[in-house]
């Protein structure tokens, strides 16, 4: 059995999720609605998008894992490389070209499918090839001989979409303005059967981030709590990409944000006083997950951990509360920030008015990042700014990747954080604008803490949000869990004990409350 079953869903097979082609069908039609009531678009336009191309590793012969490209992938659910895409806006028909394979791909790569089993795996109407682009075109396009192509600004990355192109495409009007901001707010807008994708990422990733917490020893490598979680997700999930990079900061490494990069491969080697910031998620079908666990390798949080983890959830919990259709992502994030730092006043590591903080932009210092983002096909999904000019130039605010009203169907992460970013700390202390603030001996204190991140999926419903992620959360609930994990043995991973604990423990914790002793 193949990725791709005959009654028309994407399925890797067992427990996995069945992805009915319908969802792509689905939002081909939402795109072309959404085309058709643009005033001045001639009702005989056609959308044209090119889907991602095979490539090696520099100069070499080596072929990295294929991720097909987002939007590509959000109108056709095609795995494959090299494709392009056509969808008549008048009618919602749709179009597939297809490489042209030579007769060698059978030996190296496997058979070559026809163009009829490419038109009933994907469920579109006409499939040609690649090379019948202009000759498939110059029959179809109308007396308007009108193509939107994909040109435009990604705000979280600053890089812009390349348009589809073909040899003879010169022949014919072709628009680079209309369809990018249309495409992205449909792709913001989650239908039904994307949220069932979305609630499944979240599940299997929640279930590696327990796993992890149940395998987790002293003396563990970063870089063995990421193949934890990579073999969960893949094994139990059919999970062959993850979503980013994993984040698999112990000690003072969750000062670093992105740590886990090249330059900082989750290569430190664990002790049972650190506190870990896992920021970890699979990706199924190209949807995403973005989930981040923070919990001591003990097991048992020490008093200065439990201080600045329930700062975070409270805040945490108390944006998941206010969410809701027009609410403010930037009133959000002051929220946040606002909540952080009456826990680290009540703490002592801040003092003063918080007004005064909030203004001085003081909350920045410890949360340095925006609350959140848009989650879908990409972990920072796309349409987060309705217009770049309108980001921010104050710190922390500057960072938000959306300035936008919720809307019904968003889906998008809530991830406060409080970090000790030493270079930061140093930065503020010769402020005098912020180090007035600042307990400098008490901070010390907490130094090695690194930082502690909370971070959730949801999606918005008409009267409030919806939590799709499931791990434990509460200092409670983490102890409780993690009280499972034998420490004393090594190397050996009871799948039969998480198997059993997994279906005990069923985390509903979306509406805990996390009070101060004010």
């Amino acid at each position: 059995m193949g990725t791709f079953i005959e009654s028309g869903y994407f399925w890797k097979g067992g427990q996995t999720l069945q992805v009915p082609m319908e969802l792509f069908k689905l939002n081909r039609q939402r795109l072309c609605e959404a085309l058709r009531s643009h005033r001045t678009l001639p009702s005989d336009s056609f959308v044209l998008l090119k889907g991602g191309t095979s490539e090696m590793r520099y100069c070499s012969d080596h072929e990295p894992l294929f991720r097909q490209e987002s939007y590509f992938h959000w109108a056709f659910g095609v795995v494959e490389p090299d494709f392009f895409g056509a969808i008549n806006v008048q009618n919602n028909q749709s179009f597939l070209f297809i490489p042209r394979l030579p007769s060698s791909y059978v030996a190296w790569m496997g058979k070559i499918k026809e163009p009829n089993e490419f038109k009933h795996i994907y469920d579109v109407d006409h499939v040609y090839y690649v090379d019948e682009l202009e000759e498939v075109f110059n029959e179809l396009v109308g007396k308007s001989k009108l193509i939107l192509v994909l040109s435009g600004l990604n705000t979280d990355s600053g890089s812009e979409s390349k348009p589809a192109h073909f040899d003879g495409i010169e022949k014919f009007h072709v628009d680079k303005l209309t369809l990018h901001p249309i495409i992205n707010e449909c792709r913001v807008s989650k239908t039904d059967l994307e949220l069932d994708v979305l609630r499944y990422t979240n599940k299997i990733s929640s279930e590696a981030h327990k796993f992890v917490m149940l395998n987790i020893k002293d003396g563990m490598h970063e870089y063995e709590i990421e193949a934890l979680f990579q073999y969960y997700c893949h094994r139990y999930g059919a999970m062959r990409h993850m979503s980013y990079t994993c984040i698999c900061a112990t000690g003072e490494n969750p000062a670093t944000l992105h740590y886990g990069h090249a330059g900082a491969p989750n290569d430190r080697q664990l002790a049972s006083k650190d506190m870990c910031l896992f920021d970890m998620g699979g990706e199924y079908c190209c949807y995403a997950s973005d989930i981040t666990c923070s919990f001591p390798v003990s097991g048992h949080f020490t008093n200065e951990q439990r201080t600045i983890y329930e700062a975070v959830l409270a805040a945490n919990r108390q944006v998941m509360k206010s969410v809701g259709p027009n609410v403010s992502w930037v009133d959000m994030h002051l929220l946040a920030e606002r909540i952080q730092l009456e826990h680290l006043k009540e703490a002592g590591l801040v003092q003063g008015d918080i007004d005064e903080m909030v203004n001085a932009r003081l909350g920045a210092l410890f949360m340095p990042h925006g609350l959140g983002h848009l989650i879908g096909i990409d972990t920072h999904d796309v349409g987060g700014y309705l217009d770049p000019q309108t980001r921010s130039i104050l710190p922390g605010l500057k960072s938000l990747r959306t300035n936008r009203l919720l809307k019904e169907r968003m889906c998008i992460t809530i991830e406060p954080g409080i970090y000790f970013n030493q270079a930061l700390l140093n930065d503020a202390y010769n402020n005098d604008e912020l180090n007035k603030f600042l307990n400098k001996n008490i901070i010390d204190k907490y130094l090695h803490i690194g930082g502690v991140r909370i971070e959730d999926n949801i999606v918005i419903t008409k009267d409030g949000c919806e939590l799709l992620t499931k791990v434990p959360r509460t200092c409670d609930e983490i102890e409780e869990w993690m009280k499972h994990n034998n420490k004393s043995v090594i190397d050996n991973v009871d799948y039969q004990l998480f198997d059993e604990l997994n279906k005990k423990y069923q985390y509903q914790n979306q509406y805990l409350t996390i009070k101060t002793n004010n």
